[in-house]
């Protein structure tokens, strides 16, 4: 295919982006917002051998899946995928996404489990993050970077975030107004507010301001009291040139910065910089699945990258102890406070270092105990002594919590067996099988969630058992 040139074809599939894949004499091409079942129009916008990403410019026939999406600037904004399709097609995409990852990454065969829904397709999401800036005519924007690019796709509200999001964003626009100041500019640098940060816990707001200097926020409490009853807001001071949203300096403008709330029994303080998943229901749900597959009270459980100790705590309650590894100090701090705030002196501990070499010491210091590993890490995946460490632990059962199939593939591939790291390139192991496997694992269920409705991200969970026992 040649680019700029416009091609017709017959959407066949979805790729891991959500995008259409459609199948020519000449290759093959990744249509966004296009279905499978449906013959469209596309414009090859970049060609890389047979492969070809193109534009949709023409509906020739329309998928029964298709629906009209709830957002005005979908397309346009890089934060939703898949608003074109109903949900079941939503639900059915993230099954495969993992299924074939597994497959196709990690030379694994299971029959996936159906995606566990979410009750919310749209107004899920209890956090907002919005970059702040100017428009071409200097006048000042909230909303989301179009794909691959910083340049901001003004919004007034989002489909995804709750109904406060929209009283929130006009908030800060008519302060920036009445204050004179301007969003930040990132090709000059000039400009003073930079983003727009905020969290629903428990029915308060967490509101952050960032900005480059110190800022009175006075007059936008003011304003914000008019709207929200409980919320409390602060001035974070970020006057660096990278990406990174906060910066070191914090400053308390109202309230007490931080709000005490229950999470499943437990209780904890969430401040700005607290890490809770974005979909309330959905993380009940999983906590709830990781939690019933390891409740034992004879079992000691070993909380991997366990940030700020929430799954911990929940371990302690379910298990006869729990034991957190985290190798962030701020985090494990967290989770000491956590630990006291919930009376788990004696059943829950936290360590600070990396997950490798504190797993072989929880385990020496268990000895005689059944152990169960519950594994959650980010979305690079584990590093490769983590994923040998579980290997050869010898925990009665294994928990994998993932939200990148691709790096859950990888992962579950090495330690199953089904991958082979030679001299560090990992291919797939030839001839395996899973009686002659040297992993003493093998897979009970694989659960995708729909943490991200309308996205193409997806949470899974994985249950591993020793072979000589179930689960």
């Amino acid at each position: 295919m040649i680019k700029n040139e416009e091609y017709v074809g017959e959407v066949i599939s979805l790729g891991t982006e959500g995008e259409g894949i459609i199948r020519t004499d000449d290759g093959i091409a990744f249509v966004p917002f296009c279905l499978p079942e449906e013959r469209v129009s596309f414009k090859a916008l970049k060609v890389s051998g047979p492969a070809v990403y193109g534009k949709l410019t023409e509906m020739h026939t329309l998928s029964p899946h298709r629906t009209i999406p709830e957002c005005p600037v979908f397309e346009k904004c890089g934060g939703c995928q898949l608003q074109h399709s109903d949900y079941e097609l939503q639900l059915e995409f993230k099954k495969n996404i993992v299924q074939n990852c597994l497959k196709k990454i990690g030379g694994i065969e299971f029959d996936v489990s159906p995606t566990v829904p979410s009750a919310k397709q749209y107004g899920y999401r209890n956090k907002l993050a919005l970059p702040v800036g100017v428009d071409q005519f200097g006048n000042n924007v909230v909303g989301f970077y179009a794909p691959r690019s910083h340049r901001i796709v003004p919004i007034s509200y989002c489909a995804l975030q709750m109904e406060w999001s929209k009283t929130l964003i006009a908030a800060l626009l008519r302060f920036m107004d009445e204050a004179q100041l301007k969003g930040y500019d990132e090709v000059d640098r000039s400009g003073q507010i930079r983003q727009l940060v905020a969290r629903e816990i428990g029915g308060k707001l967490l509101i952050t301001v960032v900005s480059v200097h110190r800022t009175d926020l006075a007059p936008l409490a003011e304003i914000l009291k008019k709207s929200f009853k409980n919320f409390t807001l602060l001035n974070n001071v970020n006057a660096s040139h990278g990406n990174v949203i906060f910066g070191k300096e914090w400053h308390i403008c109202y309230g007490e910065g931080y709000f005490t709330a229950t999470e499943d029994g437990i209780k904890y303080k969430a401040g700005a910089n607290t890490f809770v998943q974005v979909n309330d229901e959905i993380r009940s749900v999983l906590y709830r699945a990781v939690i019933d597959a390891c409740r034992d009270e004879d079992a000691v459980a070993v909380d991997l990258y366990s940030g700020g100790g929430m799954l911990t705590a929940m371990l302690a309650n379910a298990c006869r102890a729990a034991h957190g590894v985290e190798i962030v100090p701020q985090a494990v701090a967290c989770a000491d406070e956590l630990k006291k705030l919930n009376g788990l002196r004696d059943k829950m501990f936290n360590i600070c270092g990396s997950v490798e070499e504190k797993l072989e010491e929880v385990f020496a210091r268990t000895a005689g105990y059944k152990r169960v590993v519950v594994c959650d890490p980010p979305r690079k995946g584990m590093e490769r002594s983590v994923v040998k460490a579980i290997s050869r632990c010898g925990a009665d059962k294994v928990v994998l919590v993932s939200c990148s199939p691709a790096t859950l593939a990888r992962d579950l591939g090495l330690l199953l067996g089904t991958l082979t790291e030679v001299d560090g390139q990992i291919i797939k192991t030839p001839d395996y099988s899973a009686e002659s496997a040297p992993s003493p694992y093998i897979i009970q269920s694989i659960t995708p969630f729909d943490m991200f409705p309308q996205t193409k991200h997806v949470e899974t969970l994985v249950l591993l058992s020793k072979k000589s026992r179930t689960i």
